[in-house]
Order: C-alpha cells, then structure tokens, then sequence
C-alpha cells in the first residue's frame, strides 16, 4: 500500500552568523490515509522543524538541505509556489501552537475562516459564511452564528484553538500537523480538543501527526509514535508497544520521568541529567550517550542506525537487543555537600488563611454605571504548616494565582485574614514587612523572564545576600553554597542566564529565593513551562531541599498528576472557591467532587494499563467570575447537577459547603456520587449517567435532608 505521506532522510540546516545549525538529521517515515502519528521529544530535539518542513514552510535562515517529501507520490519539495500555496490549507494543515498568536486579532472570526475557505474553492461569500458554521458546529463551539461575529480577544484558550481546528479543516484537508496544540491549555480543555482530534480522525478518517513533548497525550489519541533526539527518530513504532517496552534509554527515561497518577508518591521521578546537543557541532556516535549512565563505549564513537525490531518497531540503539527490556536509568539523585538544616517538626499551622476574599473593578455594565465586580477568590481558608507542600489546583481563571499575590503581598484582600506565624501580615510595620518577605518568598513560571538577561548569576544571588549586610568573602561563600544546594556548580557565578537552559535556570531562580533563608516558597506553576524530563529534576530538587532544610511550599498547578507527586495535602479550586481538600491519596485516589473527577479523569497518562480509564469531558467553560452562577458555582457544567437531573435544584439555589474539621472536605450536596470506574470493575452503570461521559458509577448514598 502506497503511503499517504512518505519522507526519507530529510535535512533541514539553519544558517546562523554562528555558524550552521542542523536541527533536522536524516528523518524517515510514512502516514497512511487515516492514521495517527505522534512525534515526540524534548524542546530543541527537532519535532517543530519536522513539521513545517513537511509543508515546506521553513523559514530563513532556514533551508531543507536535502531528503524528500512526497505527498500522495507527488514531491513536495519540488512544488512551485502557488502549487505549494494551493496544498497548505487544502491537502495538508497545521495547527499552531499557540492560537491567540495565529488568529489575526483585527479579524472577524467570520472573516478569517472565510478567508481560508474561499482561497481553495471557488464559492459566494454566503455560502463561506454557511460552511463556517458548520465548521464552528463540527467543533463544539456554542452558537456559531453569534461566535463567528466575534473577535479572537472574545474566546478563551480553549476556544481559539477550536477555531483554529475549524480553520484547518476548512477545505477537507487529508492531512492535519498539530504542533503542541495542547500545551498551554488545562488539561479539562485539552481533554475537550483531544475528543474532538479523535472524532475528526474516526469519523472523517483524517490522518493526523501531533508534535508533542505530553507522553499522555500520545498514549491517548496516536496509533504510532516517532520518538525525536538530537535531531534524528531514535525509537519507532506501535504506541502501546513502545510504552509498555521502550527499546531506546531516551524513550525509557521520558516515560520514567512524566508523573502518573498510579505511581508510588514516595518514588522519585527520573531525572534525566545534562543537557540536549546543540546541533552546531557535529555529533560523534549516539547522540543521546553523554546523558546514558548505561552507555558503553561504542555508544560514544559509532552512531546507531534505525534498526529493524520485533514487528512494525525500530529502534536506533547498541545497548538494546530490541527483545529485552531496558534495565531501569540508575538514580544518581543530587549531592549537596552542605550540612542540612534540621527539618521543622510538623503540625504547627505557619501560614493561616481565613475566609480570604478578593474583589478587582470590571468594566461598567453601561455606560456611566457602576462598575461591576470581578470575585477572584471568594471565601477561601486553609493551613500551611511548616515542613509541609500543599498543592492548589484548578483551571485558569480559577483564582490559583490571585491567593499566590494575595499570600506574598503583592494584592491586598478585599476581606478574610492572612497570618503568618500568627501574625496578620495585612497590617504588618516596614520593618516587619521586610522580614515577611525574606520568609515568604516565590518560585515563578518562566524562569527565563523571571532573571535579568543583563546581569550574571554571581550578580544575580549576590543582591539579595548583600541586602543583608553580607560583604567580601563571606558574601562569595554563601554564593556558591546557594549554588551546590540546587545542583550546579560555583564555577558558573559569571555566566549569563541564556547560557542554561529552563531546568537549569528554573534552579537559578529556587536559589535565588533560597537567598533570604525563606520558610514558606511559593511556586506558581513553577514547572508548567518545563519538558517533562525537566519537571522531574525540579519536582525532585524541590523535595530534597524540603526534607534537608525543612522548608514549606504552596504548590499551584494545573496538572494533578504533578502536584499529587509533590503535595502532602491538595486543595481543588473552581471559580474563586475550594470545592474539596484533604491529602494527596484521598483527593487523588477518592474524589468526592465531580470537578476532581473531572479533572482526574482529563490527566493524560502513557501506562497502558491506563488507556482504557474511563475520561470524563466537561462541556462549556468556566463560567465568567463577573456574574457566577448561584448555588453550587459547577452546577452549570456538572455531570450529575440540575443540567442533567432537574429535580436538583438544590444545586441551583443552596450554595454547598465542606464541614471545616473534616480531613477530607468537600462543597457539594451529591459528595461521593460520582466516581470513576477502572477498567477490572464490575460495578453496575446507572441509566441515568449523561450520555458520554462514561461509564461512571453512581454510589447509593443517603437521601439528602
């Protein structure tokens, strides 16, 4: 059978002012009609360049040196520009990672999805208009006619990256590149574009290739997977395969290093040390051998070629035989010379927070009117005690970030109270503010805008240290101490931040905020913005030094498989208000809420032994804090609330609320009716569960008084 898409050893070279960058070397495969592809890896391993280089879209300094791209047997390469022109958008389509940056923000979205319809067919403006709506229906989007009036700034994430699915599905394109389509978006959200990928391939037998660094995401959605190191495929083959056996150390280590929801909390994750090669100098032997423990000598001198393997696998490996497993990556785990603070004995409540309120002005109902009010974070309470991570999770928008400002200082709360070590820290003098914030510091999201590009690292850590009245030596000293306490060496104090790279510069900054001696850190999304391998190293850094210096973390993420690895107690977060809270393993492995289960159910996850959990997509988005709904602020979008059983409107009308002593606390009138069901379950399904959603079980619980 002739292959839809067919490459063989392409090259694709950058021509810098320092020198050439080869960051696509010798990349083969085929895409049948109607097939799934993933193409997998860390950032810089050459995934994107694969993909615009299938269409041909290099940009300069960008050039495809050599190989070939041929689509339903016609050369790509060899197409003229208006050939090429007539193709993109037609026979093949790319959705872009970030939607907000490629919509046109000037642009109906009528406009622009008229646009890219009327550019391969010859139709009337009505007729587009037509087309686009059906489009905008294909891909759930509510109300297309009002929708497609809008412009990109009126739909959420989510949202704009429909539209964008709807943009390249345009014209019936045969072939659809998704480029990381998912990684800025919640994992309810990426659930929901995930399920509408999956349909479109089902039931239009669209071929997809996903470029994607999320092992979970694969697992879930492709047929076949394409693992990408250093520029070249290292691993090939059936996904469930590859996961349940990885024949290549990289592919190990990756799945190694991505938290899952079944794995031991007490299990470090894998940490894959070093750093990706740079593609400017050229690569003698295995590319992956200098970060291999296990690698022998001839790893480093002979490069592996894509071998052959059992079945439809290949591997490019001389350790592997490609029918045993791998030996597990040994845990070398970090070594910090200096002596360990004594940890702080637990119990006692450090950070205490009380029915925490926080209002911001929104715009004016009318002109001239008042102002109407945004609720952020509405009644929130909770304990921080010392020694202790507690993990906040939620969707954006939820409130996550303003109690991270509200904590620090940097917003004040419009009501509640925020105590530290028993003091108000709303009403503190300037003496004591400052020593508040040496106490309380924060770990941020972007660890590359959260340096100064301008000043080096021994700068950098030696500011707040001076601040302290540290001169000379002893100042120097405390510098490179900072430095071995996150695993990097003193000699690298005058290097400059782009030097590093986003595991290592996210250590700079924890160091950094190790400065000041703090008792509480604050990490706000502090590895969203990380490969997975580099998740593992600062996930495992941050524990160490937890253990070693007693510290305390309010952990807030969007993902529960990463916070459940690091939290001891989880707080789940929806519209402004804490639905449930209590300890990893029972927010984790007993959610009581129906949004926990929603969001347990949305984590994607590589262990085939998962792949048959049932998931549980939530429709609709998060309703604006302008104008929450009344009662329960979920009842608009749960699965078991008055939108699906009418005779609950309690749901509608009593807000709910968690018994304040309970460990395990949960705000809803139906807590513990809605569960998940694994796959070795012989529970029966009630009829009355949604259509879609399942199967889930509804427990017997007491009529509610």
């Amino acid at each position: 059978m002739i292959p839809l898409l067919s490459v063989r050893d392409l090259v694709t070279t950058f021509h810098t002012s320092d020198g050439p960058v080869q960051a696509v070397r010798g990349v083969s495969f085929d895409l049948s009609a109607g097939e799934t592809l993933a193409i997998v890896g860390e950032s810089g391993s050459g995934k994107s360049v694969t993909a615009t280089s299938l269409m041909n879209m290099v940009r300069a300094p960008g050039r495809i040196e050599s190989g070939s791209i041929t689509f339903k047997g016609v050369d790509v390469l060899a197409k003229s520009r208006d050939e090429l022109r007539q193709m993109r958008g037609a026979a093949m389509s790319m959705i872009f990672q970030d939607p907000v940056a490629a919509l046109d923000p000037l642009m109906r979205i009528r406009d622009q999805l008229g646009e890219a319809i009327r550019a391969h067919s010859a139709i009337s403006a009505s007729a587009a208009n037509a087309r686009a709506i059906e489009l905008m229906h294909q891909v759930g989007i509510p109300d297309p006619e009002a929708r497609l009036r809008d412009y990109p700034l009126a739909f959420s994430g989510g949202m704009s990256q429909r539209v964008m699915i709807a943009m390249a599905l345009a014209n019936d394109p045969e072939v659809i590149i998704a480029d990381e389509p998912t990684t800025a978006l919640d994992v309810t959200v990426q659930a929901q574009i995930l399920d509408v990928l999956d349909t479109l391939n089902r039931d239009r037998g669209t071929a997809v290739i996903l470029i994607t660094h999320n092992l979970g995401v694969v697992a879930q959605l492709c047929q076949r997977v394409a693992v990408m190191y250093g520029g070249k495929i290292v691993e090939t083959g059936p996904t469930a395969e590859v996961f349940a056996n990885p024949q290549h150390p990289y592919t190990r280590d990756l799945l190694a290093a991505t938290p899952k929801l079944s794995q031991p909390r007490d299990v470090p994750l894998v940490a894959i040390s070093g750093r990706p090669p740079t593609m400017r100098e050229p690569i003698i032997g295995c590319s992956y051998a200098p970060r291999d423990p296990l690698a022998v000598a001839r790893c480093f001198v002979e490069a592996p070629a894509l071998e052959p393997g059992e079945g439809a696998r290949r591997h490019a490996c001389w350790v592997s035989d490609g029918t045993t497993s791998l030996p597990p990556r040994p845990e070398l785990g970090l070594e910090i010379d200096q002596a360990p603070r004594a940890a702080a004995p637990r119990g006692a409540a450090l950070l205490q927070v009380a029915d925490l309120t926080k209002q911001f002005d929104g715009p004016r109902a009318r002109a001239f009117g008042r102002r109407q009010q945004v609720r952020a974070v509405d009644g929130v309470t909770f304990d921080v005690h010392q020694g202790e991570t507690l993990g906040l999770v939620g969707e954006s928008g939820c409130g996550k970030s303003t109690i991270a400002k509200l904590v620090l200082g940097v917003e004040s709360p419009t009501g509640g109270s925020i105590r530290y070590a028993g003091q108000d820290s709303t009403v503190l003098s300037a003496a004591a503010r400052r020593r508040y914030n040496r106490n309380v510091q924060i770990v941020f999201q972007n660890p590359m805008s959260a340096l100064n590009p301008r000043r080096t690292v021994g700068s950098m850590l030696s500011e707040p240290l001076a601040l302290q009245g540290m001169r000379g030596q002893e100042l120097r000293d405390r510098r490179d101490a900072l430095l071995e306490l996150v695993g990097m060496d003193a000699s690298i104090a005058n290097r400059f931040p782009h030097e590093f790279s986003g595991g290592q510069r996210q250590r700079l900054v924890i160091a950094r905020a190790l400065a000041v001696d703090p008792q509480l850190i604050v990490c706000d999304e502090a590895v969203a913005a990380l490969d997975v391998s580099l998740q593992a190293q600062i996930i495992n850094l941050l524990k160490e030094l937890q253990t070693r210096l007693g510290l305390s973390y309010l952990f807030i993420g969007h993902d529960l498989a990463t916070v459940r690895h690091i939290a001891d107690r989880i707080m789940v977060m929806y519209l402004g208000q804490i639905v449930e809270q209590g300890t990893a393993e029972q927010v984790t492995g007993n959610p009581q809420h129906p949004y926990t289960v929603s969001l347990l159910s949305a984590v994607p996850d590589p262990d085939p032994s998962a792949l048959s959990r049932q998931r549980v997509i939530l429709q609709g988005e998060v309703p604006t804090p302008l104008n929450p709904p009344s009662g329960c602020r979920f009842h608009t979008r749960c699965p078991i609330g008055p939108t699906m059983r009418t005779d609950r409107e309690i749901c509608r009308t009593e807000k709910p609320t968690a018994d304040p002593e309970a460990e395990h606390g949960v705000a809803c009138h139906f807590a513990g009716e809605f569960t998940l069901v694994g796959s070795g379950s012989s529970a029966p399904i009630s009829a009355d569960v949604p259509h879609g959603l399942g199967p889930v079980r509804q427990t017997t619980r007491k009529t509610l008084q």
